[in-house]
C-alpha cells in the first residue's frame, strides 16, 4: 500500500499504538504528523522519523480544547494545504472500582478519550469536507465492546467512539469520507507494560494466538482502512485482539 504524498494526522502518536500508526503510514511515503500534549516530545519523535529518512513533523496540541486542535490544524494547512487521513488515538486511562472512581478520573478520560476525538474529528473533518475525500480512523479498544472491571470511565469513553463513528459516517458519506473504527484487544505499548505479570499472564490464557498484540498490528489494519481497498468500507469497527473476545 502506498500513501506517497499524502498527510496523515495522528493524534497522542509520540509513543505506544500512535506511534507504530505514524511509522507505518511514514514507512509508505506518507508525510506524518505526529501530535502530542508535549509539543517537545512530538518534535523529538518526528526529528527520530525524520532521521530513518521518513517524512514527519510533530506539533503540541491538546485535543480536549478545541481552540488548541483548530490552531494546530490551521499550522498543518499552512504547510501542507490539506489533510487526507486523520487517526484519532490520543487517550488515557484512570482506572478504578466504580464505586471508588473519582468524578475527576471519569472527567478526564471521557474529555480527553471521547471529546478529544470529536474535536479533532470536527476541525479536520471540515477539511475534507471541502476537499471531497478523506480517511477518519478512530482506535476504539475491545473494552468498549465488552466493558471491563476497574474501567467504567474507559469503557465508556470507548464505546462512546464507536458510537460516535457510526453517526460521523453516515454525516460523511456523502463526500466521500470513510469513519471507522479499530478495537484493539491487549497491545503491548508503555501502558500496559505497568500492567502486573500476574493480570497479564491471566490475560494471555484467553488469547487463543497465545501472544499479546503489537503497535503493527494496529497499525496494518489502519493502513488497510485508509487504502483504495476499503473504499466500501464505513461506520465499521475492526477488532484486533488474537481472538481475545470470540
Amino acid at each position: 500500500m502506498s500513501f506517497k504524498d499524502e498527510v496523515v494526522l495522528v493524534t497522542g502518536s509520540t509513543r505506544g499504538i500512535g506511534l507504530g500508526v505514524a511509522q507505518a503510514f511514514a514507512q509508505q511515503g506518507a508525510k506524518v504528523i505526529i501530535i502530542g500534549t508535549n509539543e517537545a516530545k512530538a518534535r523529538e519523535v518526528a526529528a527520530q522519523l525524520a532521521a530513518q529518512g521518513l517524512a514527519a513533523e510533530g506539533f503540541g496540541c491538546d485535543v480536549t480544547d478545541l481552540s488548541s486542535v483548530q490552531e494546530t490544524v490551521n499550522k498543518i494547512l499552512d504547510i501542507h494545504k490539506r489533510i487526507d487521513i486523520l487517526v484519532n488515538n490520543a487517550g488515557i486511562t484512570r482506572d478504578n472500582l466504580l464505586l471508588r472512581l473519582d468524578e475527576n478520573d471519569w472527567d478526564q478520560v471521557i474529555k480527553v478519550n471521547l471529546k478529544g476525538t470529536f474535536n479533532v474529528t470536527k476541525i479536520a473533518g471540515r477539511v475534507m469536507l471541502k476537499a471531497r475525500k478523506g480517511r477518519i480512523i478512530n482506535i476504539a479498544s475491545v473494552i468498549g465492546l465488552t466493558g471491563n472491571i476497574g474501567q467504567a470511565n474507559y469503557a465508556a469513553s470507548k464505546a462512546g467512539i464507536i458510537a460516535f463513528s457510526k453517526s460521523a459516517a453516515k454525516e460523511f458519506a456523502q463526500r466521500n469520507i470513510t469513519v471507522n473504527c479499530v478495537a484493539p484487544g491487549y497491545i503491548r505499548t508503555d501502558m500496559t507494560a505497568k500492567v502486573a505479570e500476574a493480570v497479564q499472564a491471566k490475560v494471555l490464557e484467553h488469547i487463543p494466538l497465545s501472544r499479546f498484540g503489537e503497535a503493527s498490528d494496529v497499525a496494518g489494519v489502519c493502513l488497510f482502512l485508509a487504502s483504495p481497498a476499503a473504499d466500501y468500507i464505513t461506520g465499521q469497527t475492526i477488532v484486533v485482539d488474537g481472538g481475545l473476545t470470540i
